[in-house]
């Protein structure tokens, strides 16, 4: 997916005080909401999405450097998505639906249609374009859109690639899960990525209280997708995450409702290097993204072409240009230390 937003703003982290609550519970992990923040996808019928990371509070948890969250989408009255050709340095997206369908084309020479329960990830390492379009059977669009910053030492040298991976459901008492990258609740994903990290869907039962066993060496986000939950104790409204640092080895999430609730679970260890991100590049500093720019807006060799894509408007753009850089060099996110900041 791309970030759409015609006048995309650097977010400089510095120390300080944070909205986000804390646990008050004597045992286990405190937790700080990061809230979500509405963002138009594009075209004159905006789908609107949910972007809870970067955010000033914080930019990054673990690897994990971008998270959309959307729908239900009424397809009728947005029009869905439709991303027209855009560029990607230095990341791996993620694709994650709960329903909908969604047809991506990379330069890589990739086709592939994204469903719900099923894990997409695009690799852009050196450079890569792609396009996402809802399918035209698609009458309600619900998802996430995730993002993962590539270390340096391997992010000028992967190749585009794209890998589909449908993970088994994982049950346990109160509830299900799809873990579909890292391991977790016994289940491994066999996705390449490159940083210590885990992502699955939760699902739990109307009141079920879950006591997950995580990795202490992780720092973990829980984005809420349906369900009155709480997370050590405290509240996560709907589209936010609850994040907790490093340190713990067992979180406590607990449906209030009398409904089935779902998160999406995301963790990994601290990142450990500072990176530049703005609208779809990953870099490591000003001069890297101006480059980066540049090279897509001369239609250069780094990105490639994406062949086939049709849109749903039969006039509208073909490939998406960049937006202009702002008049000040853009420094590195420094993320917040991998505790809760209260």
């Amino acid at each position: 997916m791309s970030n759409t937003e015609v006048d995309p703003q650097e977010v400089v982290c510095r120390d300080g005080g944070l909205p986000g609550p804390r646990s008050e519970r004597a045992e286990g992990a405190p937790v700080e909401i990061i809230e979500a923040r509405e963002v138009p996808l594009g075209g004159p019928r905006a789908m609107t999405v949910r972007r809870t990371l970067p955010q000033r509070q914080r930019s990054m948890i673990g690897a994990w450097c971008f998270a959309d969250h959307y729908g239900p989408d009424d397809v009728s009255a947005t029009g869905g998505m439709d991303v027209a050709p855009h560029p990607h340095t230095g990341l791996q997206t993620v694709s994650w639906l709960f329903e909908g369908a969604i047809d991506h084309i990379d330069s890589g020479g990739n086709t592939g249609r994204v469903l719900p329960g099923q894990l997409n990830l695009m690799t852009a390492g050196h450079g890569i374009c792609h396009s996402e379009v809802s399918t035209a059977e698609t009458t309600m669009l619900h998802g996430v859109q995730l993002w993962l910053a590539l270390p340096d030492a391997v992010r000028d040298a992967l190749p585009r690639r794209f890998q589909h991976y449908e993970p088994a459901p994982v049950a346990f008492d109160g509830g299900s899960a799809l873990v579909f990258l890292g391991d977790l609740l016994g289940a491994v994903s066999p996705v390449d990525v490159h940083s210590p990290l885990v992502a699955a869907e939760i699902r739990l039962d109307a009141a079920a209280t879950f006591e997950l066993a995580v990795d202490p060496g992780y720092e973990h986000g829980v984005l809420v997708d349906a369900g009155d939950v709480t997370l050590e104790g405290v509240p996560v409204p709907r589209a936010a995450i609850g994040y907790t640092g490093i340190g713990s080895d067992r979180l406590r999430i607990r449906n209030e409702g009398t409904t089935p609730a779902r998160i999406v679970l995301i963790g990994g260890a601290p990142f450990g290097e500072d990176i530049v991100m703005w609208w779809n590049f990953v870099g490591r500093d000003s001069d890297e993204i101006a480059r980066y720019r540049r090279e897509w807006q001369d239609e250069g060799e780094r990105f490639g072409r994406v062949d086939g894509y049709v849109g749903h408007d039969p006039h509208g753009l073909t490939r998406l240009p960049a937006p202009a850089l702002p008049g000040v060099r853009l420094r590195p996110r420094q993320n917040r230390p991998p505790h809760v900041q209260g």
